[in-house]
């Protein structure tokens, strides 16, 4: 199997994937409620697709062990899919470039901090949620509606994530 380096999660890298939801000092921000609050405005670009609605979930995943075996990833054809942590623990974002199936060459590893959430466009090939440390909520905001919305492939051949 092949070994994959996590890099830490920025949005430069991760553009051609979809968005890294931060209150970052580059976020346009300002002032609400009489200014006992500071909005980040505009994060990420929610995208229901043709007749479909946002909905928000709540998903509990269980911690991964490394180094992890990637075989698998999916995609949600129809629809954006954002995740932002709740739980406080950073964890692994795996992804792969929209289109047929991914090579293992193209797949992307990043390191997501406890306070960066991700928004997969449509289309884009990741794995499901890679917790780590603990038992760990991710608010969930993607597409409901008519449709198959989820395409799942093993890959041709498995690779690694270790941290080092």
């Amino acid at each position: 199997m092949k070994p994959l380096r996590a890099t830490a999660l920025d949005a430069a890298a991760f553009a051609p994937f979809g968005e890294v939801i931060e209150a970052g000092a580059a976020t346009r921000q300002f002032p609400i409620n009489q200014g006992s609050t500071v909005r980040y405005h505009d994060l990420a670009r929610i995208d229901p697709g043709e007749d479909g609605h946002a909905i928000v979930s709540i998903f509990r995943a269980q911690p991964r062990a490394l180094p992890f075996e990637v075989s698998m990833l999916e995609r949600h054809p129809r629809g954006s899919q954002a995740f932002m942590p709740l739980s406080g623990r950073p964890y692994l974002v795996v992804v792969a470039p929209p289109g047929e199936r991914p090579a293992t060459e193209n797949l992307r590893v990043f390191l997501a901090r406890a306070d960066q959430g991700v928004n997969y466009a449509a289309g884009v090939w990741h794995h499901p949620l890679l917790a780590l440390q603990a038992e760990s909520d991710f608010l969930v905001i993607d597409r409901a509606g008519p449709g198959a919305n989820c395409d799942e492939i093993t890959l041709d051949e498995a690779v690694y994530i270790d941290l080092g």
